[in-house]
């Protein structure tokens, strides 16, 4: 009985309603791990990270001394979500979905929401992520946002609730396509049983958004990457093979009357759209930054004469700004005349005076966030750090208030986790991705990421977590 000695303590979990008793609805799953041996259970997460390894499925943990390239950790026990709940972060993801594209149409044009004051202007001026020159260039299908990975938690009630979006080049997707994948191997005949939805189909739904966002029947498609040393490069050579389209970086790019052009054995071929894995400043050093030596010269102008298709379009990191995020309940209720279905975090503003004091006054117990980082980078967790940290981002946030915000210490939900010996609860958040093309599709599932350390709320991969399976299980 595996689960025999496994505590809550007092924490929501996703398996377990109290100690060693499973949640309605997860009783197959729960059955399943309690009643398997545990040397069973060692033995095939063992054959899980062997087959990680075997298919090269790595990430680049900058953190660690020398940049260390190594697999991200995988637990074997899944993350269950029944069907009533997802139905319901489906609907909510799909509204804040259709509200921030609305927003990033209206920032690059009318303004309607700046001049009607629902958001001060300086907040979106003064964004890192609000690219002035895209102002008045439409996207192809007036479509910024195509791939979203937006990331959610649980708080203490157990209620789903928006932690932060991601919408300039989310990464992990291919983690948890792999992350399936490897538990047909070992779990084929429960995920049968279990009744979880199948994820297999979203390389193909982004292809389809690609293609539809092109307007053409046989678009030439490619995937940019920055290049073999980015930490994601896995993911951007695992997408485009699933999708059969190049995967190209700058040398194989180049600009011609406004036409974007891959270099190929038979010539040069136009290229109508591309999934872009570089942030907006470094694609094009003749519009943007001219250090770039990564990006392709005049690309911009393809892009604003509307013959290149850009996914995400360029302009969309104004829209997960994390000072714009406080602001994202008011956006759906500006556009699409909804209280959110999903709602977010309490944020503070640390350009706002009375914010400020409060954060200044509270920080051993906030998280404080920088405006424009991720990954969990630029982040100081109060409870656990040092008073010497505490006074560093007391300096950090009066030097520069608009550049931070601060929220509640929230306890992330666990899930079980095998821990050398033991089952054992470990906090987890959750990373749905979200495709819009002609219609808004979810994957029913998701990445689960975790954080492996003891007590530790960093789930993310390049701060050393690991990550596990998500189950979503039909109805």
């Amino acid at each position: 009985m595996n689960f025999a000695n496994y505590k809550t303590n007092g924490i929501f979990d996703e398996m377990n309603e109290l100690d060693a008793m499973p949640r309605e609805g997860v009783e197959v799953v729960y059955n399943y791990f309690n009643n398997l041996s545990l040397e069973e259970l060692k033995s095939r997460q063992k054959n899980l990270e062997a087959a990680m390894m075997n298919m090269g499925i790595t990430f680049n943990v900058y953190s660690e001394e020398g940049g260390m390239e190594r697999i991200i950790p995988i637990d074997i026990i899944p993350r269950i979500i029944r069907a009533k709940e997802w139905a319901m972060l489906e609907r909510g993801l799909k509204q804040r979905i259709r509200a921030l594209n609305e927003f990033l149409i209206d920032i690059y044009s009318d303004q309607k929401i700046l001049r009607d004051k629902i958001i001060p202007s300086d907040t979106v001026f003064s964004s890192k992520g609000f690219i002035r020159e895209c102002m008045n260039v439409r996207p192809l299908k007036d479509i910024y946002i195509h791939i979203t990975g937006t990331d959610l938690i649980r708080n203490a009630q157990g209620e789903f609730v928006v932690l932060e979006d991601n919408l300039r080049c989310p990464s992990g997707v291919s983690y948890m396509l792999q992350g399936r994948e490897l538990s047909k191997q070992g779990l084929a005949k429960l995920i049968s049983k279990a009744k979880v939805c199948s994820i297999s189909e979203y390389t193909d739904k982004l292809f389809e958004v690609l293609r539809y966002i092109s307007g053409k029947s046989e678009p030439t498609i490619a995937v940019l990457t920055p290049g073999i040393y980015n930490s994601a490069y896995y993911e951007h050579s695992y997408l485009a093979m699933q999708m059969g389209v190049e995967l190209v970086d700058y040398r194989d790019l180049v600009v011609e009357n406004d036409l974007l052009k891959l270099r190929t054995t038979k010539g040069f071929k136009t290229v109508d759209v591309l999934y872009r894995r570089l942030d907006d400043v470094f694609i094009d050093p003749t519009a943007f930054n001219p250090n770039s030596l990564i990006g392709v010269p005049n690309l911009f102008n393809a892009y604003r004469k509307g013959n290149l298709g850009l996914a995400n379009a360029l302009g969309t990191g104004v829209a997960d700004d994390k000072v714009v995020y406080a602001y994202v309940p008011k956006i759906i209720n500006y556009y699409l005349g909804e209280d959110p279905i999903i709602r977010n975090v309490e944020t503070y503003l640390c350009e706002d005076p009375s914010s400020r004091k409060y954060v200044l006054e509270n920080i051993e117990q906030l998280v404080v966030k920088e405006a424009n980082e991720a990954g969990g980078y630029g982040m100081l967790i109060g409870p656990k750090s040092t008073r010497e940290e505490h006074d560093l981002f007391r300096e950090k946030i009066k030097s520069n208030p608009r550049n931070y915000i601060a929220q509640p210490t929230i306890s992330l939900s666990t899930s079980p986790c095998l821990i050398g010996e033991d089952i054992e609860p470990r906090h987890v958040d959750l990373r749905p991705y979200i495709l819009f093309g002609e219609d808004i599709h979810v994957t029913p599932g998701g990445l689960t990421r975790v954080a492996l350390k003891k007590g530790s709320l960093v789930v993310n991969s390049s701060q050393g977590g690991g990550s596990k399976d998500t189950w979503v299980l039909k109805d």
